[in-house]
């Protein structure tokens, strides 16, 4: 599995700015097949961090309906990344 394609998009929520500032925690939405070792290899690479601990979280997708037509939203994976004290990733809405 290529580096890229593991980590998906950063989550960007209350509760996710929350983690971020009291205990260096960092979410991301990461690809369904990847394990904790390859979220790690891939946040170290491209971020240039050292990281912690990984925390995954697999969701159901949920059924949403609109008008007539009924369906499901995607299923998901979370992963929560704790990095070592003194580092930090920089997001575009920071900059």
């Amino acid at each position: 599995m290529d580096i890229r394609n593991i980590i998906k998009k950063p989550i960007v929520t209350e509760k996710a700015s929350l983690l971020k500032e009291n205990s260096n925690k960092y979410t991301f939405a990461v690809d369904g097949d990847a394990n904790k070792f390859q979220i790690k290899q891939a946040i170290e690479s491209l971020f240039n961090v050292t990281v912690e601990s990984v925390h995954t979280a697999n969701y159901k997708g949920k059924l949403k309906k609109v008008g007539a037509h009924t369906g499901y939203r995607s299923d998901w994976k979370k992963a929560i990344v704790q990095l070592q004290k003194g580092q930090e990733i920089r997001m575009v809405e920071e900059a």
